[in-house]
């Protein structure tokens, strides 16, 4: 029996589409996300949902339909985000899987958090004035990862 993936462990394109639906609701009314997401696109919720499923080893639609890294990363050019609404992006997805049912056990959970950790961090980075980031990449997979054993010196 082979290991799943994060995208099927959670539930697929479905669980993460709820996900999306919860957290958004969220962003919406929060004073410190709202305004950056005021104008979201009606599809923004399934592409980042398409985007998750990607990363969390689903299927390659948001490559294949909405053009992989570079794409994702042209949203994020030039927001200038701050460490507090990375931070606040980060606590609320992370609080809205319960919501959206999403496994709770603590090895999807961890592998989960990471990501968005990862992720939102890289955001940050290339939504500041002035960021180069490399102009193509492929989309990250993310998996169940591992922590290195602690080895005291």
């Amino acid at each position: 029996m082979s290991t799943p993936t994060l995208y099927e462990w959670a539930g697929g394109a479905p669980a993460l589409l709820r996900l999306t639906e919860v957290f958004y609701d969220r962003v919406l009314t929060d004073d410190i996300l709202a305004p950056v997401f005021a104008h979201m696109s009606p599809k923004h919720r399934e592409h980042v949902a398409m985007w998750l499923g990607e990363v969390f080893g689903g299927p390659s639609r948001y490559t294949d339909e909405l053009g992989g890294y570079p794409a994702m990363l042209s949203h994020h050019l030039g927001l200038n985000l701050t460490e507090e609404q990375r931070s606040r992006w980060a606590a609320l997805i992370a609080g809205s899987a319960d919501k959206a049912g999403l496994p709770d056990d603590p090895e999807f959970r961890s592998a989960f958090v990471a990501y968005v950790e990862w992720g939102t961090r890289i955001a940050l980075a290339n939504s500041q004035p002035g960021a180069t980031p490399p102009p193509a990449a492929p989309v990250p997979h993310w998996g169940w990862g591992e922590a290195p054993p602690y080895k005291p010196s």
